[in-house]
């Protein structure tokens, strides 16, 4: 079974998931598209890396890509976007296995692969099923929003896909979500 990046659920607003991360540790490579970013990522832990070590794949794997994001606004016939923002940074990471919290993960061998850590955080998680395209990004990344901006919670920082499963799980049982810190509580 594959690991999975631990969280305390701390609430819910509707289908919005609030969470508590404890610090991560991530392999990441930034400014390139996704899936070149992904095979990069790939290869350092499958053993392009110094001590020529595999490394466990852990879920999710988080994209911080260019979301085009909106304000969302609810009409009659639904919800409406204005004042577009587009995120300015990409940036694939691969959570590390739990171990490598008191342990030093692997030197990476290829220059663009980076080693780091996220701070413990709060994040407001909307989850969905199926393809994670354009669309189905904004549309979630819209309503996570709208929740927030309704519950007087103010994001912190940019919103960013994860993803749980291999390409090779068919769509409708694919496990996606949309995240994006916020306060803690």
């Amino acid at each position: 079974m594959t690991e999975t990046a631990p969280y305390e659920v701390t609430g819910h607003l509707g289908k919005v998931e609030l969470r508590r991360y404890p610090a991560l540790r991530v392999a990441q490579v930034s400014g390139m598209f996704p899936n070149e970013a992904f095979w990069h990522l790939f290869r350092y832990i499958t053993g392009n890396n110094r001590v020529k070590q595999k490394i466990a794949m852990t879920t999710p794997v988080i994209a911080s890509e260019k979301i085009s994001m909106t304000t969302p606004v609810i009409t009659s016939s639904g919800i409406e976007m204005t004042t577009p923002v587009v995120t300015d940074t990409e940036t694939m990471s691969f959570v590390l296995p739990a171990k490598y919290a008191s342990e030093e993960p692997p030197e990476p061998l290829d220059p663009v692969v980076r080693l780091g850590t996220i701070p413990e955080r709060d994040v407001a998680v909307i989850r969905f099923k199926g393809k994670a395209g354009h669309t189905e990004i904004e549309d979630e990344t819209a309503t996570l929003l709208l929740v927030l901006e309704e519950s007087g919670i103010r994001p912190v920082g940019q919103p960013f896909l994860m993803q749980y499963d291999a390409p090779m799980v068919p769509g409708f049982l694919r496990r996606n979500e949309i995240g994006i810190e916020i306060p803690r509580r």
